[in-house]
C-alpha cells in the first residue's frame, strides 16, 4: 500500500488466507447462480448477506439485494412486514461498514433504503457520531450526512454550525472543510438572512482559517480551504464577455482575393474570405450555455439575426463553453469600392444566457465595428492563403520600428474591449484590499517556514490580485506587476516538488502566456512580418511567434482571437486545448512539441480557415499506448463516423479502422499544407492514407502531392 512493500505471509497465515478466499469463490459462484435465476428465497438473501459481511465491495451483491427487496416488497402489503424488510438491510450495511467503513457500495445501499422511507433518521444522525468519531475525516459519512440532512429537512445553517464544531475539535479535518464549502456555497448564493453580505461572510472565513494555517502550516486541510476562499474572492459571481472578434470599433476588411494594391495587410482589421463568410466570435470569462439569437442580437446588412446559428467551440460538443461563434455571409460586390457596412451586436438584454454554475448573465454589452469588402482582383483571384508554400525559417520573419509602428494602433483596437460592466466600487475595493492582506501575510508566514503549498497560495494570490486589479481595465491599461514573481515561485516549486512539476510547469505557461499577451509592448515584441523574398508573400502577413517559450500548455485565448498565423514550434505542449477560440487561424506551426497522439489535436476540427499546419517532429505514433485516445470518439462506439466513406480512404496497405483518430481529425479539415515529418507513424504507407483523407493538400512535407 502507498509504495511499501508486502511482508511474506507465514505458512499458516498463507493457510487461512487461502481457505478464506476458496469460501470467497463459493459464495460468489452460489450468488451469480441465485442472481442470474431471480431466486429471492430466504436462504439466498442469507448467503447473499454473508458475503456482504465478508467483503463489502463485492457490488454485484449490492445490486442482487436491491433486486430481492424490489420483488419482496411488491408481495408484502403489511407495514410491519415492509419495515422488517428494509431494517434487515439497515442491519446489514451496518454490519458491512463496521468491517470496511469506506465501502462505495455499503454507503450507496444505505442511502437507496432510507430513501424507501420507513426508517429512523435519528438512528441514521446517532449511526454517523458514532462512525465520525471513529474517524472525523471520513468523507463516506460526510457525504451520508448531507443525505440524511437533506432527508430529514435539517437546515443548513444548523449544518454548518457542527461543520465549526468539528473543525474547532481538529483542524486537519479536510471533509468538515470541505463540507463546510458546499454548505456556504448554498447559504451565499441563495442570501440566507446572516450570510449576506457575501464580503462580511468570506471575511470571517478567512479569520477562520488562518487560525488553522498558522496552528499547524504543515497540515493542508485548511490549505485547500483557503484556495477555495480565494476562488470565492476572486472569480466573478456572474459571467462576463471579455472578448469578441471583430472588436468594438474596428474597421474590418474582408478580402475576397489578393490584395488589391499589394500591401500586407494586418490582421487585427482584416480577414481572407474564400467561403463568404466571416466570423463573429464571443469569449465570456467561464462557460455558458443559452448564446442564441434570441439572447445575442446581430443588426447587419449580411444576414438576419434570426438566421443565425450560434455554436459553442467545445470539442466535446456539450451546450455550456466559453467561446460561441457564428458566421455571417458576404452579399456580392460588383464594383470595386470599399463601402463600410455597419454590424450592431447586442448581448444580455434579454435573459437566457446562463453560466455552468447556475448565474445569469446580468451585464448587457453591445458592441460596434464596420466591414468593408474588398472585390476580387481576377487576374489574381487564385492567390490567396495556402496558394503558396509557407517556410516556417528564420531568415523568413522580419521586424523593424517602421513594422511596429504599423501594428501598435491596430491592437490599441483592444482598449475598447471590455463594454458596460456594472461593478459597484465598494465590492471591488473589498476584493482588492482583501487579496492584498493575504499577501502580505503569507510573505510573513513564508519568511519563517519553507512550505509548498505556502508557496503555491502565494502565487495564486499574487495572480488573483493581478486579476482584479485588471478586472475593470482594458487589456493594455494594467500591467501584470506581480508576473515575474509568480514565474520564479512556479519555477522554485518545479524543484522542489518534483512529482507534481508537470502541473507547476502547466501553470507556469499559463502565467507567461498571460504576461506575453496582456502587455502591449510584450505582444509586440513577439509580431513578425512573414515575406519570402520569392513569392509576394500570403496574405495573412504578421506572425505571432510564440515559439521557444517552454510551453506546455495554452492560455489567455481571449487576448488572441485575431492571430491568422501562429508560431508554438519549439515548445513542451502535450495538448493545444483552447485553440479552438482562434477561429481565424490560417497557418499554424506545431512542430517540435511534445504531442503523442492525434487526439490531442482534436482542437484543429473546430478551425473552419486552417489551411498550413505543422506536427513535424512530434511524438505521434511513439507510444504504444495512446492515454488520450478515448477523449475522442472512436467509430467503433457507434457515435460518429457512422457516414464515413470508408472506400473513398482505405487502400490495400492501410486500413482506416487503424488510424480511425487519424481521420477523425483530418476529416473536414481543407488543408493545402501539412508537415508530419519527425513522427514515428510518419511513412510512405501512412501519407497515402492523408492525401485520401485531405484530397485539398498540395504539399506533403514540402514535397508535391501528386
Amino acid at each position: 500500500m502507498h509504495g511499501r512493500p508486502r511482508k511474506p505471509l507465514k505458512p499458516e497465515e498463507g493457510a487461512a488466507s487461502f481457505a478464506k478466499a476458496a469460501n470467497l469463490r463459493t459464495l460468489q459462484a452460489q450468488l451469480l447462480h441465485n442472481h442470474h435465476h431471480k431466486i429471492y428465497i430466504k436462504d439466498a438473501l442469507d448467503l447473499s448477506s454473508k458475503l456482504l459481511e465478508i467483503n463489502p465491495e463485492a457490488y454485484t451483491a449490492w445490486n442482487y439485494r436491491k433486486l430481492a427487496v424490489e420483488h419482496n416488497l411488491r408481495s408484502e402489503t403489511d407495514p410491519d412486514s415492509i419495515k422488517a424488510i428494509l431494517s434487515e438491510e439497515l442491519r446489514l450495511v451496518e454490519s458491512a461498514l463496521r468491517r470496511n467503513f469506506k465501502s462505495y457500495g455499503a454507503w450507496h445501499h444505505r442511502k437507496w433504503v432510507l430513501s424507501k422511507g420507513n426508517s429512523s433518521l435519528d438512528h441514521e444522525f446517532r449511526l454517523l457520531d458514532q462512525f465520525q468519531k471513529a474517524d472525523s475525516r471520513n468523507f463516506h459519512a460526510w457525504n451520508y450526512r448531507r443525505f440524511v440532512a437533506a432527508l430529514k429537512n435539517v437546515s443548513e445553517e444548523e449544518e454548518l454550525k457542527f461543520t465549526t464544531d468539528m473543525i474547532n475539535t481538529n483542524f486537519s479535518n479536510y471533509s468538515a472543510w470541505h463540507n463546510r464549502s458546499v454548505l456556504l456555497s448554498h447559504l451565499l448564493k441563495q442570501r440566507v438572512q446572516g450570510y449576506f453580505p457575501r464580503e462580511k461572510v468570506l471575511t470571517e472565513e478567512y479569520d477562520l482559517v488562518h487560525q488553522a494555517l498558522f496552528t499547524d502550516p504543515d497540515d493542508q486541510s485548511g490549505w485547500f480551504y483557503h484556495l477555495w476562499l480565494l476562488d470565492q474572492t476572486v472569480k466573478p459571481d456572474a459571467p462576463l464577455l471579455v472578448s469578441s472578434w471583430p472588436v468594438h470599433g474596428s474597421d474590418l476588411i474582408i478580402s475576397l482575393g489578393r490584395n488589391l494594391d499589394g500591401r500586407a495587410l494586418s490582421p487585427f482589421t482584416s480577414f481572407h474570405s474564400d467561403t463568404g463568410e466571416f466570423p463573429l466570435i464571443l469569449y465570456f470569462n467561464q462557460a455558458v450555455e443559452g448564446v442564441d439569437s434570441s439572447t445575442v442580437t446581430v443588426e447587419s446588412v449580411f444576414d438576419k439575426n434570426a438566421d443565425l446559428m450560434w455554436r459553442p467551440l467545445l470539442t466535446n460538443n456539450s451546450g455550456n463553453a466559453q467561446v460561441w461563434v457564428t458566421y455571417l455571409k458576404l452579399p456580392d460586390v460588383k464594383d470595386h469600392s470599399l463601402k463600410a457596412y455597419p454590424v450592431g451586436v447586442s448581448i444580455g438584454h434579454t435573459q437566457g444566457i446562463i453560466s455552468s454554475g447556475g448565474s445569469h448573465y446580468s451585464h448587457p454589452s453591445q458592441f460596434e465595428f464596420t466591414v468593408s469588402l474588398q472585390p476580387i482582383d481576377s487576374e489574381h483571384a487564385e492567390r490567396g492563403p495556402g496558394t503558396e508554400m509557407v517556410v516556417w525559417k528564420d531568415g523568413n520573419f522580419h521586424t523593424n520600428k517602421t513594422i511596429l509602428q504599423d501594428v501598435s494602433p491596430t491592437i490599441d483596437y483592444f482598449d475598447q474591449l471590455r463594454i458596460e460592466k456594472d461593478i459597484e466600487p465598494t465590492t471591488s475595493m473589498w476584493h482588492a484590499k482583501t487579496v492584498a492582506n493575504e499577501i502580505v501575510l503569507f510573505r510573513e508566514l513564508l519568511s519563517e517556514i519553507n512550505c509548498k503549498i505556502g508557496k503555491l497560495t502565494l502565487a495564486r494570490l499574487l495572480i488573483g490580485h493581478d486579476s482584479i486589479m485588471s478586472y475593470n481595465k482594458t487589456p493594455y491599461s494594467y500591467k501584470r506587476v506581480y508576473s515575474q514573481e509568480v514565474l520564479e515561485l512556479l519555477s522554485d516549486l518545479m524543484k522542489l516538488d518534483p512529482s507534481h512539476s508537470r502541473y507547476y510547469k502547466d501553470e507556469h505557461s499559463l502565467v507567461l502566456m498571460c504576461q506575453v499577451t496582456s502587455n502591449k509592448e510584450l505582444l509586440l515584441r513577439h509580431c513578425w512580418y512573414y515575406k519570402e523574398s520569392t513569392s509576394w508573400s500570403i496574405h495573412n502577413s504578421i506572425c505571432l511567434r510564440l515559439n521557444n517559450l517552454s510551453l506546455s500548455r495554452i492560455g489567455s485565448v481571449e487576448n488572441l482571437l485575431w492571430v491568422q498565423m501562429l508560431d508554438l514550434s519549439h515548445n513542451e505542449l502535450r495538448s493545444i486545448e483552447g485553440l479552438e477560440g482562434m477561429q481565424l487561424l490560417s497557418c499554424l506551426n506545431l512542430s517540435n512539441n511534445k504531442l503523442s497522439s492525434f487526439t490531442a489535436l482534436e482542437p484543429l476540427r473546430l478551425l473552419k480557415s486552417l489551411k498550413v499546419l505543422d506536427i513535424s517532429y512530434n511524438e505521434l505514433g511513439a507510444h504504444s499506448i495512446d492515454t488520450t485516445r478515448y477523449l475522442c470518439s472512436s467509430p467503433l462506439s457507434h457515435t460518429v463516423g457512422s457516414d464515413w466513406d470508408v472506400d473513398k480512404c482505405e487502400t490495400d496497405d492501410v486500413k482506416v479502422t487503424n488510424y480511425w483518430d487519424v481521420v477523425l481529425i483530418f476529416r473536414g479539415l481543407h488543408l493545402t499544407q501539412l508537415d508530419i515529418v519527425g513522427n514515428a507513424i510518419s511513412d510512405d504507407k501512412f501519407k497515402l492514407l492523408l492525401a485520401k483523407v485531405l484530397p485539398s493538400l498540395k504539399w506533403l512535407d514540402g514535397e508535391d502531392v501528386c
